[in-house]
């Protein structure tokens, strides 16, 4: 079936009030720290970009957009817009895009990246018919970046200052030249940090017009308190307007930006639905399989009381079921042996068929995404292993004090990378 590209209302003003978007919080961690950011999950006080009100995995994604498509028909857009980069964690964006794809394959998808990594997956996209990528570029001078960026994470090596934000350049125009060649319909962001960066965008938009950006969107920078350019406060409204017009002369402006949430849905600029928010956290509370065939819980614990133990160093899982006062234990079980990579967490995912969720300390990329593909929930908490399957009985997850926190770089008390990415 062939593609509307005209119905993406960000892309396109004239439709902006009669089709609708959505975006699928599905990548919570980013790869580069912005000094304008700070990431905010289980959010609705705020409408800006990097927050939402949850964290979907991809099948729950997919169960969301379901429901909503339900009680809002109009929409023709699936957006992955964070609240992180969707390329920090590409497995997960992949894979949803790929859902969506297979069972909405009228939909347009698109994507918003920073693209530091996004040039490996550039056929990816390709593939799935991803027809629209925001990409942010604030400057085409290092100098400048340095100014901008905090950190930018390259694997696992963190880079600082103007190497940072070299490496950050490189792969920006990697991504966008990679992109072009798929015919992939290019938008540009630009956030208008005064003092630092506002003499610089026709610079900007020269470029990026010379490698063929179809659009370019000048977003005023929006405060947040909390980070370094808390103080710094938006340019005058005419002074955007000014930039926005010298601008306009070099690559097209979208001038309708609403500053979306990473979990936006519905007609650009209208308010979270209440409605909405909880279909999402029920989809994000939800299992992927019906309880009733998989009634246990798994649980990796040094005595059996508490939740204290990473998921590659437990030898044995203690296996409760509900009941009212105190959860039951059913059995204690063993755990495959170490070695043999994703061989291991499918072995175990067999152990733990008849289980709808495990409560872990800690657990890696690979058994998390091997696990949640078998139908099995991983939450990472800490804490009595009662309350944690009590308050799952009761409202369908563990309670947000006990579930394990993102630490920005250099948070008071981290003692992890500081890259939200144990």
């Amino acid at each position: 079936m062939p593609l509307d590209l005209t119905q993406h209302p960000c892309f396109n003003s004239d439709v902006r009030h009669t089709t609708g978007r959505i975006h699928l919080p599905v990548a919570p961690k980013c790869n580069i720290q912005c000094n304008y950011c700070d990431r905010k999950f289980d959010c609705m006080n705020e409408s800006r970009p990097g927050v939402t009100s949850a964290v979907l995995e991809p099948k729950q994604a997919l169960a969301y957009l379901d429901k909503v498509l339900e009680r809002v028909p109009q929409l023709k857009v699936v957006g992955i817009a964070g609240p992180g980069d969707p390329f920090a964690t590409p497995d997960e964006t992949l894979e949803t895009l790929r859902l969506v794809r297979e069972k909405y394959p009228e939909m347009l998808l698109c994507v918003a990246s920073n693209g530091l990594n996004l040039e490996p997956y550039a056929a990816d996209l390709a593939r799935l018919q991803v027809s629209h990528v925001t990409i942010t570029v604030n400057t085409i001078d290092p100098t400048i970046g340095a100014k901008i960026y905090s950190w930018v994470r390259d694997h696992k090596t963190i880079y600082r200052g103007e190497a940072g934000a070299r490496i950050l350049l490189e792969r920006q125009l990697a991504s966008i030249k990679a992109l072009k060649a798929a015919g992939v319909t290019l938008k540009i962001n630009t956030i208008l940090v005064p003092g630092v960066n506002e003499h610089h965008v026709e610079a900007v938009a020269n470029q990026m017009r010379s490698l063929g950006a179809d659009l370019m969107n000048c977003i005023p920078l929006y405060p947040v308190a909390g980070t370094p350019f808390a103080e710094i406060g938006e340019l005058p409204p005419a002074e955007v307007k000014q930039i926005r017009a010298n601008v306009s002369a070099l690559i097209p402006q979208m001038e309708h930006c609403t500053r979306c949430r990473a979990d936006a849905v519905g007609l650009l600029g209208a308010d979270q639905s209440a409605e909405l928010v909880n279909l999402m956290r029920d989809s994000a509370n939800g299992l992927h399989d019906d309880r009733s065939g998989r009634p246990y819980v798994a649980v990796a614990s040094m005595e059996g009381i508490l939740i204290n133990q990473h998921l590659g160093e437990a030898e044995r899982l203690w296996i409760f079921k509900h009941a009212e006062g105190n959860p039951k234990l059913v059995e204690m079980r063993e755990a495959p042996e170490p070695g043999d990579g994703s061989l291991r967490w499918r072995e175990l995912a067999k152990v733990v068929e008849d289980c709808h969720s495990i409560l872990v300390s800690g657990v890696g990329r690979k058994p998390r995404w091997v696990l949640e593909n078998s139908g099995l929930r991983v939450i990472e908490a800490s804490g009595f292993i009662a309350q944690a399957i009590e308050s799952m009985h009761r409202s369908g997850d563990v309670p947000v004090a006990m579930k394990k926190q993102f630490k920005s770089c250099g948070a008071s008390g981290c003692q992890g990378t500081g890259m939200g990415c144990g």
